[in-house]
C-alpha cells in the first residue's frame, strides 16, 4: 500500500520512494556488515568467554542494534594507567568502534590526574568526560554531593532500553564497593586489584636459609603473621644473606617518590595493616583505616583530639616503620619510584618480600624469562596474606583492594551518557570479561574466576586464583564512606608524610600536621559544600582522653611483639 500512494503521487515522491528503499537496503547491508565483523572479533580476539560463541553473537547483536541512535558519534573516557585500561583503550575500544559504529577517545592517565579531571566536572558542571573509570574510594563522595548518576536508578528508568539484557549485575564482584549507605549502587566495576604479600616462594623453602634463619631468630623462615617477623625477615635477606645466585638481594620493597602516589601508599593499607583504626569490616567503625571518626554517617574528625586516630600511636608506629624499613632493607632506587615504576621491580630478582604489592602487576611479573620464573611457566614467587601491625587486632581490616569502576556524571549530555553507557557494559560483558581478566587479571566477574580457563591458569600465577575465589575478596576494601571529599582530602596525605620522609619534620610533627589539615578540610568542605551527611566536628578533648576510651584512638603498645610466621598452605586457607 505504502509503495502504491507513493508510486501515484509524483516524481518528487517516486525520489523518496527509492531514497527510502535504498536506505532500507544500505542499512541491512551495513547491519550485516557489523554482524559480520562481530563474529569475526569473537573468532579471532574473544575466542575464550562463559558463554558459546552463538550467546556471544547474540550479545553483540544486542550492541549492534541498542548502538543505531548513536551510531557516528565520538564519546570520551578516562581512566588509570594499568595493563587492564590499556587492552580496553588499545583493543576493546577499537572492537566497540567496529561492531557498533561509535567511537571512543579512551585516554589513560595517572590516578591522580584522573581524580582531579573527575573532581573539576563536579564542581564546575562542565562535561570533560562521558564516562570515568574512577576507584570505588570514591563512594563516599559520589552518595554524599549527588553529582554521580545512581545507575541503579538509571538502568529502570531512563537507561532501561540501553542495559544490556544479559548484564547480570549479581554476577559481578565487589558490587558493595559501589552500593552506598543509601542502598543505590553509583558505580559498575570495571577492574579490581588488591593488595597482598608477596614473597620469593624458592628463597624461603632453601634448607640452608631457613636453617640460617630458625638459628639467628629463633623461629621458622616462612610466611610472616606480623610485622615483627615481616622486620627480621628484611634484615635477614638484605643484611645477612646479601647475595643470592651471584646478586645483590634485599628483604623488602617499597616506592617513596614525593607524588601523588605515596599518599595512596599510606591511605590504601598502611595504617589499617598497622592496626590505626577499629575493628569492623568493611572499614572499621566509629573510626576507620583513614582514622576518621564518624558518628552515624556524619564525620566528626580525624585527629585524636577530635576522637579520630591519624596522629594516635598506631599511625605514627606505621609511617616510622615505613621510612625505616626503607631507609634499612629496601634498595636505594625504591626512594626515587612511583607507584607505577615500583609495581613490576620484584620482577628483577633481587626481592625477597614485599609487605603489601598490587596485584595489577601479577601479568607484568609472570611474563617467560623473567629471573622470578620458573623455565616450565611457573612463578617463584607466591601471594598471601599481608602481616598485621602491633596495633591490629582480630576483626579489623587487614587488606585494600582497588576497584575501579564505570561512573557516569548526571551533568553529561544525555545522549552521550547513554552512548557511554554502551561501551562501559560492552568492557564488562560476559562476550570480552573472560578474555580481559586473563589479560589483566583484574577480576570483575564470578564466572570468569570459576571457569575451567581460569583453573587452568592458578598453578602459573601463585595463589592468585585462590584469593579471588575466597572470601577475602569481599573484605579486602577499598576507602570507605568516611571520607566525604576523596579528591580533596587524598591530597592531603602525600604532602604531610612526604615532610617526614624528607627529613624537615619527625613523624608526630608530620602526622600532627597532617591530621589538623584533615579537620580543617573537614570543616572547610561542609561550610563551602551542599550535601548529605556533612562532617560535624567533635569539640576539641585531651589526647589523654580519647586514649583512654575503647577501641581506637588506641594507646602505645608494645611495637616489637615476638615474631610470627606460618606455613604457606596455612596462609592461604585462611582466605576460605
Amino acid at each position: 500500500m505504502i509503495w502504491k500512494r507513493l508510486a501515484g503521487a509524483g516524481t518528487r515522491s517516486s525520489a523518496l520512494l527509492i531514497a527510502l528503499l535504498m536506505s532500507v537496503v544500505v542499512g541491512a547491508d551495513e547491519a550485516q556488515d557489523r554482524v559480520a565483523t562481530a563474529k569475526k572479533w569473537i573468532e579471532q580476539e574473544f575466542r575464550v568467554s562463559t558463554l558459546s560463541p552463538e550467546e556471544q553473537l547474540k550479545e553483540l547483536q544486542w550492541f549492534i542494534k541498542a548502538a543505531e541512535p548513536y551510531r557516528g558519534m565520538t564519546i570520551h573516557v578516562v581512566s588509570e594507567r594499568i595493563d587492564t585500561h590499556w587492552y580496553e583503550a588499545s583493543t576493546l575500544a577499537r572492537a566497540f568502534r567496529e561492531i557498533t559504529g561509535i567511537n571512543v577517545v579512551h585516554e589513560l592517565t595517572g590516578e591522580d590526574d584522573l581524580v582531579k579531571k573527575l573532581q573539576v566536572q563536579m564542581e564546575t558542571g562542565q562535561n570533560l568526560y562521558d564516562a570515568y573509570i574512577n576507584d570505588s574510594d570514591l563512594i563516599g563522595t559520589h552518595y554524599r554531593y549527588q553529582e554521580v548518576l545512581p545507575l541503579s536508578d538509571y538502568i529502570l528508568a531512563e537507561g532501561a532500553d540501553i542495559t544490556l539484557p544479559t548484564l547480570d549485575l549479581d554476577d559481578f564482584i565487589g558490587l558493595s564497593f559501589v552500593t552506598a549507605p543509601d542502598g543505590k549502587l553509583y558505580q559498575l566495576p570495571d577492574q579490581q586489584f588488591a593488595n597482598l604479600y608477596w614473597y620469593r616462594h624458592d628463597w624461603f623453602s632453601r634448607p640452608d636459609l631457613k636453617k640460617q634463619f630458625k638459628r639467628r631468630f629463633g623461629y621458622e623462615l616462612d610466611v610472616p603473621r606480623n610485622w615483627s617477623a615481616y622486620e627480621d625477615i628484611a634484615d635477614f635477606f638484605t643484611n645477612h644473606v646479601k647475595n643470592l645466585d651471584g646478586q645483590r638481594v634485599y628483604g623488602h620493597m617499597d616506592y617513596a617518590r614525593v607524588d601523588p602516589s605515596l599518599g595512596w601508599r599510606m591511605s590504601d593499607a598502611w595504617l589499617s595493616m598497622a592496626g590505626a583504626g577499629d575493628t569492623g569490616l568493611p572499614n572499621g567503625f566509629p573510626v576507620d583505616e583513614w582514622g576518621i571518626r564518624v558518628i552515624g554517617c556524619q564525620p566528626v574528625g580525624a585527629s585524636v583530639e577530635r576522637g579520630g586516630a591519624l596522629n594516635g600511636p598506631a599511625a605514627i608506629y606505621a609511617v616510622n616503620r615505613f621510612i625505616d624499613w626503607l631507609d634499612q632493607y629496601a634498595p636505594p632506587e625504591a626512594r626515587s619510584l612511583n607507584f607505577t615504576e615500583a609495581g613490576e621491580w620484584v620482577g628483577k630478582g633481587q626481592i625477597a618480600q614485599q609487605i603489601f604489592w598490587y596485584t595489577a602487576f601479577t601479568a607484568a611479573v609472570s611474563k617467560p624469562g623473567l629471573p622470578v620464573m620458573n623455565p616450565d611457566g611457573t612463578p617463584k614467587w607466591r601471594i598471601a596474606p599481608s602481616p598485621h601491625g602491633a596495633y591490629w587486632d582480630e576483626g579489623m581490616k587487614l587488606g585494600y583492594q582497588d576497584a575501579g569502576s564505570w561512573t557516569l556524571m548526571k551533568n553529561t549530555p544525555p545522549k552521550r551518557r547513554d552512548a557511554a553507557w554502551l561501551y562501559a557494559q560492552f568492557t564488562v560483558s560476559k562476550t570480552v570479561s573472560l578474555q580481559k581478566t586473563l589479560k589483566g587479571l583484574t577480576p570483575i566477574r564470578n564466572s570468569d574466576l570459576m571457569s575451567d580457563a581460569m583453573s587452568k591458569k592458578a598453578p602459573y600465577l601463585g595463589g592468585f586464583v585462590e584469593f579471588y575465589r575466597s572470601r577475602s575478596r569481599d573484605i579486602w576494601t577499598p576507602t570507605g564512606t568516611n571520607v566525604p571529599n576523596y579528591p580533596r582530602l587524598s591530597v592531603l596525605w602525600w604532602k604531610h608524610v612526604s615532610l617526614a620522609l624528607v627529613g624537615k619534620l619527625t613523624t608526630v610533627q608530620a602526622m600532627n600536621s597532617l591530621a589538623n589539615a584533615m579537620d580543617d578540610e573537614l570543616s572547610y568542605i561542609a561550610s563551602r559544600h551542599s550535601m548529605i551527611c556533612k562532617p560535624v566536628l567533635n569539640e576539641l578533648k585531651s589526647q589523654e582522653y580519647w586514649l583512654q576510651q575503647p577501641g581506637a584512638p588506641k594507646a602505645k603498645r608494645d611495637e616489637k611483639p615476638p615474631g610470627e610466621t606460618w606455613t604457606y598452605e596455612e596462609a592461604i586457607r585462611a582466605w576460605d
